[in-house]
């Protein structure tokens, strides 16, 4: 009778999945202690794929799931990586910083200035693109746009930890209380190399669709 009476995941609930995220050859990239909580019914909590996996399951519920690029976070896309002068950034730099766009150089020309601020109007009502420090060297830096995932399919074990109804407010917020909606993937880490290297690698990731994270 108990179960009879578990709340199920529908529209409208907050949900509590435990996850693993692996990539396609089941290597690691996340398996954090805490659940992920999300406001189910096509809110952007998580994924559409993930939503439509668990809606009408309950507290138990477990099962394995694979996102194609497509699915998840796109694919990569080789003209969001940027290479910029060292000295357009501010100190400390170092590889894992994210920047919302490209940091202006401090006295940089009028026709710069009013170029940049061209490009601002023109974004104005754009999502503000994230860029991520992968590469450092002594006079240059590599930007990379991409999400850290990107380009990348995906596999998610994912267990029904709590479901609930959610409150008017969480509805209204489109969110669980206390929190945003749930962002998966950190940036990478990596060695400073000389610039000769630096510059192999800056080409060498415009190709890349399979990087490994975190």
């Amino acid at each position: 009778m108990y179960d009879n009476l578990r709340m199920k995941i529908q529209k409208n609930t907050i949900v509590s999945l435990r996850y693993k995220l692996t990539d396609a050859q089941n290597n690691v990239i996340e398996e954090p202690d805490s659940p992920m909580i999300y406001l189910h019914g096509g809110y952007e909590g998580t994924f559409p794929k993930i939503e439509a996996l668990v809606d009408g399951q309950d507290i138990g519920y477990e099962a394995t799931v694979q996102l194609e690029p497509n699915e998840a976070f796109g694919e990569y896309d080789p003209e969001l990586l940027k290479i910029e002068p060292r000295a357009r950034f501010p100190e400390p730099l170092e590889v894992g910083m994210q920047f919302e766009g490209v940091p202006d150089v401090d006295s940089g020309s009028d026709d710069a200035a009013q170029a940049a601020s061209a490009e601002e109007d023109e974004d104005a009502d754009a999502e503000p693109l994230i860029y991520t420090v992968t590469d450092v060297a002594d006079n240059q830096v590599v930007l990379d746009g991409n999400h850290p995932l990107a380009g990348m399919a995906l596999r998610f074990w994912v267990q029904v930890e709590d479901v609930r109804a959610a409150t008017e407010d969480e509805i209204e917020n489109r969110h669980p209380e206390g929190g945003e909606n749930f962002t998966f993937g950190m940036p990478n880490d990596a060695e400073d190399d000389d610039e000769e290297e630096f510059l192999e690698r800056a080409l060498g990731l415009q190709g890349h669709t399979s990087r490994t994270l975190h």
